[in-house]
């Protein structure tokens, strides 16, 4: 079987930055295993697989497979809108384990619609605080939502200063941490970053999925429904959020990195 396959950098109109994605897109979906050797040849964040007998995405790190992936998301639509299979204007339905994703192809950048999750307030751990170096000083609120912990902080100076003690986050369970603060651009609202190495990622680039907690905070801590989100990442890239009563919907920009063929009669 020969599938198409690609690169993309998420959340940027610029090469080499954003965040990269592999796209896999094939007639119907490939096995998990392949799904998974696939991602790790990739070695990038996330590879979103879609197969357009059903419009069914999946999205794998070189080690799991993740339920939500705003970025494979979007480089997923710029790809079918570059290959010219949606065009301008066209609303797309992805069927995720998240449920039914929408997505519109608009000339600005790709808006995708997804859940609001639910923040629960909870005690901040100190032996977590201690792995990504922040004193608890500084911490201005803590939430999970799902299996993700979101931490809030003073200082954005703070947020670009992190760096935490990966092996030391290893010793303990975890899934991902966004850590985030108010900005003093007055182009942008947030900055946050985003650390994930339980499932092989240290340091995500940009983070969609990351954007829906974000939103769902800050928000209301704003009083604004509409938010830029720089993501402060080596790499680095902006998400525009707008919060309604059913969604947070991100928006975003897109670039083909590179793309061609795989052919997997010879695994």
């Amino acid at each position: 079987m020969i599938v198409d396959i690609y690169q993309v950098d998420a959340f940027s109109a610029s090469l080499f930055q954003g965040n990269p994605a592999g796209v896999c897109i094939s007639t119907s979906m490939l096995d998990e295993a392949t799904m998974l050797s696939i991602a790790e040849e990739m070695t990038v964040s996330e590879t979103a697989f879609l197969a357009l007998d059903t419009m069914s995405l999946r999205w794998f790190t070189p080690k799991v497979e993740v339920a939500l992936c705003g970025h494979g998301t979007l480089a997923t639509a710029h790809i079918l809108a570059e290959r010219g299979d949606v065009k301008m204007g066209d609303n797309v339905t992805f069927y995720t384990q998240s449920g039914p994703l929408e997505v519109t192809i608009q000339r600005e950048g790709i808006a995708m619609a997804f859940p609001v999750p639910e923040l629960v307030e909870v005690t901040p751990n100190p032996s977590r605080l201690e792995g990504l170096g922040i004193h608890g000083s500084v911490i201005r609120a803590s939430y999970c939502f799902g299996e993700k912990e979101l931490l809030v902080i003073n200082f954005e100076d703070d947020v670009k200063a992190l760096s935490p003690d990966f092996a030391a986050l290893t010793t303990q369970p975890g899934r991902g941490v966004v850590v985030t603060a108010a900005s003093s651009d007055n182009t942008v609202d947030i900055v946050s970053r985003y650390f994930a190495p339980w499932v092989g990622v240290n340091e995500d680039p940009v983070t969609g999925s990351a954007h829906c907690a974000l939103a769902a905070y800050w928000s209301k801590a704003l009083s604004k429904n509409q938010l830029i989100g720089y993501q402060a990442s080596a790499r680095g890239g902006h998400i525009k959020m707008t919060l309604t009563n059913e969604h947070v919907l991100l928006q975003g920009q897109a670039v083909t990195v590179f793309g061609g063929k795989l052919d997997l009669s010879k695994t």
